[in-house]
């Protein structure tokens, strides 16, 4: 049972043992060998190109989180569209209408957002 077992996984164990000794090996040779010259500009915080905050209450541009959500929808229409093109040939002309209505939705969506200004920055 045990000879089984390392005949059918042997293969995937080195596999992550020398993935895992590399990692850390170069992780080590980063930390040892980079520079360690900080500075104050190098150790202050960065926020969206924003100085960084005082206070954690301040007021934030909620057109960070429009793009944000942007990003996630059209993010996940790519996600669709890969099985979509894969499998095309077998769903046939109703996979294709199907998916095509569902382009010109989100179509529709992103012409909405820009004309409302969602992706204009002052």
């Amino acid at each position: 049972m045990l000879h089984d077992f390392l005949k059918d996984y042997l293969p995937i164990i080195l596999f992550l043992i020398i993935a895992l000794t590399l990692s850390l090996a170069f992780i080590m040779i980063n930390f040892i060998l980079s520079p360690k010259n900080p500075d104050p500009e190098k150790l202050s915080a960065y926020e969206c190109g924003f100085e960084p905050f005082e206070d954690s209450r301040m007021e934030f541009d909620v057109r960070f989180y429009l793009v944000a959500i942007l990003f996630i929808i059209f993010d996940l229409e790519i996600a669709f569209l890969f099985p979509w093109a894969i499998s095309l040939g077998n769903i046939g002309l109703f996979g294709f209408c199907s998916m095509m209505i569902f382009l010109f939705i989100l179509t529709v969506g992103f012409v909405y957002e820009w004309k409302k200004g969602a992706l204009d920055w002052e």
